[in-house]
């Protein structure tokens, strides 16, 4: 892998974010320096955000099920008896893709989109049954788990029930013609927000999933073509059910590619009253980059800075190597990352945020999951199931520093050259050290000088520790995780 340029530069922009340390190839490390002040980035107004998360999601790690391809059968019943597996994981939120019956109009594949939604009241029949799905969100509870569905507002399947009911709820193309609400999106049909009742009934919909599935929240796909005032009524509406979870796909700092820039809004403020978390699609874009040699380590910095810039402290994104969307059309990390596969997920599961996995990737899953036809996950014997995941998200359940939504948690990226990361998260004396090498060859980290010891996370034959400001060696596209407990001091 190519070597990209030094850090060097950024000294001067971002050492408020970049303080000291040191990652370099060879048997010697650099030595630290002295921080430079610069500026500091305007706070935004913390007092816009009032969403209140349930106490249940603040150590929780999220688990995309993909129902269909999960099993042979493809069933709420068969991935059922995988729950203990997930609750052995240490997996909080379970992400139930779209459950309810597909369009056959303007179908894609032999099975369609799950994002072509039929019938908003209705269970899918390939799934299962509704008493299925109560049976599956009920066992999961019963486990410790919470279970969020996956929701698709801004769009219905051309044979939709609404369509006959409620043709005026659809926006029209200059022929009066239903339309798509993206060109590539052939399969469905773009409802319009300005009506009332289409507002009404979607807001009625989701609460009655929640009061009769026993569902704790959503996940909104694309949420910011859906008026965030929608978004506002409705969390507001189902929290005076329950607590709920909301997970929007949406990045007010990343403009999606299905849409042109002049239609991006990047002030949508849907985390401020609606939602819990949406996704950190800039972090996975720039990670991808990181991974394959495009883009220097230094990156991370400007990115990091444009997010506290946007979002005061204790605002989280969802970050993660992969989804449903990705696996298909991007392909798996392991295409797409190659030999940091692993080190990058090791980033995203600790970088602030709430993590998230996709189905498979604790089986080291290496093809593409079909999109619009059936194609079973190659479960294997989960190579990466115990030593490495449930390690993270255990590290993730247990310790302090790594809380979501915890404004006292503090975060700092040190200075590196070359392809090496290395950031600390603390909270009090309570520290975890993230070092990863996505370069190929060995690379040299000074860990943080603060008293007491570093015990590594990852270890093989015991549980050795290292010395505060101890230079340790990364082997190429390696990792480790750094664990430094207040009573260690």
């Amino acid at each position: 892998m190519p070597s990209p340029a030094p850090f060097r530069p950024l000294r001067a922009l971002l050492l408020p974010l970049l303080l000291l340390g040191a990652c370099q190839s060879g048997t010697k490390s650099k030595s630290e320096t002295a921080t430079v002040a610069t500026a500091p980035v305007a706070a935004p107004d913390s007092a816009a955000f009032t969403i209140r998360h349930p106490e249940w999601a603040r150590h929780a790690t999220i688990y995309q099920v993909n129902v269909r391809q999960y099993t042979p059968q493809g069933t709420f019943r068969a991935a059922e008896a995988d729950l203990p597996r997930l609750q052995k994981m240490g997996v909080g939120i379970l992400w139930l893709m779209p459950i309810n019956p597909i369009g056959r109009s303007h179908r894609k594949g032999t099975l369609g989109s799950a994002y072509s939604v039929r019938d908003y009241r209705a269970v899918n029949p390939d799934l299962g049954t509704l008493a299925d799905l109560q049976h599956y969100v009920n066992t999961a509870h019963r486990l410790g788990m919470h279970v969020i569905l996956d929701w698709v507002a801004n769009h219905t399947a051309w044979d939709s029930n609404l369509t006959t009911e409620h043709p005026d709820w659809y926006t029209r193309d200059a022929k009066g013609q239903f339309r798509p609400p993206v060109a590539d999106w052939q399969d469905v049909i773009d409802l319009d927000y300005s009506k009332p009742a289409l507002r009404r009934y979607m807001t009625e919909t989701m609460a009655y999933w929640v009061r009769t599935a026993g569902l704790d929240g959503f996940r909104a796909d694309v949420a910011g073509l859906v008026p965030t005032d929608f978004w506002n009524t409705t969390r507001a509406e189902l929290e005076k059910i329950k607590p709920v979870f909301m997970l929007a796909e949406w990045d007010e700092l990343f403009p999606p590619t299905f849409i042109s820039r002049q239609e991006f809004d990047p002030d949508t403020r849907l985390l401020e009253k609606a939602f819990d978390a949406t996704y950190a699609l800039r972090l996975h874009g720039l990670l991808d980059s990181l991974g394959r040699g495009q883009k220097p380590t230094a990156e991370l910095a400007h990115y990091w800075a444009a997010e506290r810039q946007r979002y005061p402290a204790g605002v989280n994104l969802m970050t993660f190597t992969s989804t449903h969307d990705i696996n298909a059309w991007d392909g798996s990390e392991y295409e797409r990352l190659g030999p940091n596969a692993e080190p990058e997920a090791v980033l995203a599961m600790l970088w602030p945020g709430i993590p998230m996995l996709y189905n498979g990737q604790e089986a080291a899953m290496k093809k593409r999951l079909r999109f619009f036809d059936k194609d079973t996950i190659p479960w294997g014997n989960y190579p990466l199931q115990d030593y490495f995941y449930t390690t993270l998200i255990g590290l993730k359940k247990r310790h302090p520093a790594l809380a979501n939504f915890d404004a006292r948690s503090k975060f700092r990226l040190y200075s590196t050259d070359d392809e090496c990361i290395c950031f600390e998260r603390r909270k009090g004396n309570a520290s975890v050290v993230v070092t990863v090498n996505l370069s190929n060859k060995t690379q040299q980290v000074n860990l943080p000088k603060r008293p007491g010891r570093y015990h590594p996370v990852f270890f093989d034959t015991g549980p050795p520790s290292e010395p505060a400001g101890a230079i340790v060696a990364l082997p190429p596209h390696g990792s480790q995780v750094w664990e430094q407990d207040a009573d260690s001091n």
